[in-house]
């Protein structure tokens, strides 16, 4: 596979950040820094960063497709649209551009990313170790690019609102803060697909079930983004992932 891929996702991103209408402003920030965010991915993989490049497209088209769907399903009216994503587009006009990303990001870390990677790691490459130990590696790396982001969007979202002094003052702390909880929710989510993995095997109703336990406890994590207080420093304590318990 060429970069085409990754190349098509950036200028998706671009079409729908062009349409904007005023009562969608609130969706700008998530779906710029999504579209930087995806351009540092396709970098990477033309550098070399991963062991797979074409799987490593693949999967982030797929992961994608899953923002997209989920963007437009809300644009023609929001049906089918997970409550992750519609608690995500449905965020207050006045919500400051940081909570607003952070919500775009609970929905499509937490509840989109493992069915993206489900997507790509089919049934038989779970019973190869090797290869599925590849995958989680190149899965870890993504770590790295969001990590070289964090800088860079704390800055272009300091150009949104007004700083204060104790605003500043915390900023490498919160970067600190946000690449530990990259780190942590990126190591739930391997946990989350590996679970759904044993679900779809049982049968499309069992997964099903374990899917619908996913977007409640995603969509339960939108209080923690959403209360008074440093958010950054409270999710790099408290976590910003979610876990599937053990099967009932």
């Amino acid at each position: 596979m060429g970069h085409g891929g990754i190349e098509a996702v950036v200028a998706a991103l671009q079409e729908r950040l062009d349409t904007l209408t005023p009562a969608e402003e609130t969706r700008r920030e998530f779906l710029a820094t999504y579209q930087r965010t995806t351009t540092a991915v396709a970098r990477a993989v033309e550098r070399g960063a991963f062991e797979d490049p074409d799987w490593v497209e693949a999967w982030d088209v797929v992961f994608a497709d899953l923002y997209l769907k989920a963007f437009d399903a809300e644009r023609a009216g929001g049906e089918g649209v997970s409550r992750p994503w519609r608690l995500a587009f449905d965020a207050p006009a006045d919500l400051p551009p940081l909570r607003q990303v952070l919500l775009g990001i609970n929905a499509h870390v937490n509840y989109d990313l493992p069915q993206a990677l489900l997507a790509v790691i089919p049934v038989e490459q779970f019973d190869d170790p090797a290869l599925l130990e590849s995958r989680r590696r190149d899965h870890e790396r993504i770590d790295g690019v969001l990590a070289d982001r964090v800088a860079a969007e704390d800055a272009e979202l300091a150009t949104k609102s007004a700083r204060t002094l104790l605003d500043r003052a915390l900023r490498p702390l919160n970067q600190r803060a946000s690449r530990r909880f990259l780190q942590e929710s990126r190591r739930k989510v391997w946990h989350n697909t590996v679970e759904l993995h044993h679900a779809r095997l049982i049968s499309p109703e069992a997964y099903a079930v374990r899917l619908a336990e996913l977007e409640l406890l995603s969509a339960a994590k939108i209080a923690d983004l959403l209360a008074p207080g440093q958010v950054l420093l409270r999710l790099a304590v408290a976590g910003f992932g979610v876990v599937l318990p053990p099967p009932a």
